[in-house]
């Protein structure tokens, strides 16, 4: 019965596990740029019975992955809102080493240069780049290569990176972005396709949440009765024992 107690909680403890994955997600779901963690837990204990997903030490296998497909192109109208169509992420200059994200909400700080909304610099082929005081926002285009430029004259180009077969090893890293491993190394995309004036939506799909929160939520509620049943058995059996 032990045995079957520590399967069961273990089961217990993944499917909280997903429960929160769950919820952070419903969270994001109008976070520009997000990406939803999607997991097989439940579907692999609902599927089969409360051991299947369960390792013999009694851990409950929780796989868990971020799902890197295009979210909704979204229309702001913005000069430095900038969305990627296709696969690819835009790079952050931070003092740990880069960063990757889908949120192209960019802006021009004080000294002219390229940052996001946390004031880091947005990397350019060739290194920062800075918009000249005297070119007015009005008068900036970005072309769909990511290329700046304002009255016939190249400003720079902004760095796309991809992953390829690496990226489901990228870890977050706060405020919408990942980190990679030293061990993996992005390839620029010489040609990528970006559109100025629009940003990249979540790609949560709300009602395919509310699904997966009901089914972990059954399970849940069916585990707990299990645990609650043997415990209630485990109480008579001790009870007769002592006489």
């Amino acid at each position: 019965m032990n045995d079957v107690n520590t399967h069961v909680g273990s089961a217990i403890n993944g499917l909280m596990n997903e429960y929160n994955i769950i919820a952070n997600n419903l969270a994001n779901v109008s976070t520009i740029g997000y990406k939803r963690r999607c997991n097989t837990f439940s579907k692999i204990l609902n599927e089969h019975n409360a051991k299947t997903g369960v390792n013999a030490d009694g851990e409950a296998k929780l796989h868990s992955v971020f799902d890197f497909s295009q979210g909704n192109i979204i229309e702001t109208g913005r000069t430095f809102d900038l969305a990627i169509c296709g696969k690819g992420f835009f790079v952050i200059e931070t003092p740990q080493g880069p960063l990757y994200t889908r949120n192209g909400t960019f802006n021009v700080n004080a000294n002219g240069q390229l940052v996001d909304s946390a004031g880091r610099a947005v990397a350019g082929v060739d290194g920062p780049i800075t918009i000249p005081s005297e070119i007015a926002v009005s008068e900036i285009h970005i072309s769909n290569d990511g290329s700046i430029s304002a009255r016939g004259t190249n400003i720079g180009k902004i760095r796309i990176v991809d992953f390829g077969e690496n990226v489901n090893q990228l870890t977050p890293a706060g405020l919408n972005c990942f980190a990679a491993p030293k061990t993996v190394q992005p390839v620029n995309i010489d040609n990528p396709l970006i559109k100025q004036g629009y940003l990249e939506g979540s790609n949560v799909q709300m009602m395919e949440e509310l699904v997966d929160m009901i089914m972990v939520s059954r399970l849940y509620e069916a585990n707990m009765k299990f645990m609650t049943v043997g415990s209630d058995n485990t109480k008579s059996l001790m009870s007769v024992a002592m006489g």
